[in-house]
């Protein structure tokens, strides 16, 4: 059985800096207690490693009605806040580490500048993602988000009324762009900034071609990973021998029964160690 592994299987760039910067804290050297706002990364290996540093997870709610010193340093997770967050954080005299993927915080200021110009902003993405909670948040709570086309086709924008179209940088480019069509034959006046990130559109279009040229795939993630999800539906589309696993003791040897060619990708926020602990799997199979 022959093995393709995706060229661009793994953390993307944000995630990467996200974990390397967590990485590298020495947490006696910085103001304590650490908190981190949420998971990370959507990825429980990547969480269990940051939790052995001793950095404990914290819910927005809980930061928000905690008390002045109950929290020494906060850390921003990949995906973003609102400013809500630094806001509360300055008040509180909250040492803040940042590490915000650079792609999303460029949507999160696209927002703001845009709600700014008096624009009807559009919000392509997954309503309950933590990504686009932070540039809803950014955009005054004002944009109008689209998860899917029952939303799109019940928005309500007053003629003549200036309209852009932003999207969660995870996004199915499939999708943004059928929006963006649908939008572009109702109102003339139609923006489309594409911010959907290049690792995003690298991995998706690699996916469709690597599903079509082999037997079966393999994709690699967590379930509340979007982009690792989104991964395994697009494969799953091309190629109906396609699973979804979030590391190696996931694998059935059954599956791989009758199968020569095997392709093998993994969303942006699963770490090296786990790709390389099912390849080393089916390997041994």
């Amino acid at each position: 059985m022959k093995i393709t592994l995706s060229q661009f299987a793994g953390f993307c760039d944000g995630v990467r800096q996200a974990f390397d910067i967590v990485n590298k804290i020495d947490c006696e050297k910085i103001k304590k207690p650490v908190y981190v706002l949420g998971s990370l990364v959507h990825n429980q290996d990547v969480v269990d490693k940051i939790e052995e540093k001793g950095i404990q997870k914290i819910d927005p709610e809980t930061f928000i009605n905690s008390k002045p010193g109950e929290i020494g340093t906060l850390i921003i997770t990949a995906h973003g806040v609102g400013p809500k967050i630094y806001e509360i954080a300055k008040e509180k005299n909250i040492e803040i580490i940042d590490t915000t993927c650079p792609r999303v915080i460029k949507v999160q200021r696209l927002a703001q500048v845009y709600l700014n110009r008096g624009y009807a902003i559009i919000l392509v993405g997954d309503k309950n993602h933590k990504e686009v909670k932070s540039i809803f948040q950014w955009g005054g709570e004002k944009a109008l988000i689209v998860s899917n086309l029952e939303d799109l086709q019940s928005l309500d924008i007053r003629d003549g009324e200036k309209v852009v179209i932003l999207s969660q940088t995870t996004q199915s480019k499939d999708f943004v762009q059928e929006v963006a069509d649908y939008l572009a034959k109702k109102y003339p006046a139609v923006e489309n900034m594409d911010t959907i990130c290049l690792a995003t559109n690298q991995r998706q279009g690699e996916i469709k071609k690597l599903a079509i040229e082999n037997d079966g795939v393999v994709v690699i993630g967590s379930p509340d990973s979007a982009n690792s999800t989104r991964l395994f539906e697009i494969a799953k589309e091309a190629n109906s021998k396609t699973i979804f696993i979030e590391r190696e003791n996931d694998l059935s040897n059954n599956w791989f029964l009758g199968l020569e060619l095997v392709a093998v990708t993994a969303g942006a926020s699963t770490p090296d160690w786990v790709i390389a602990g099912v390849i080393e799997r089916i390997e041994n199979l």
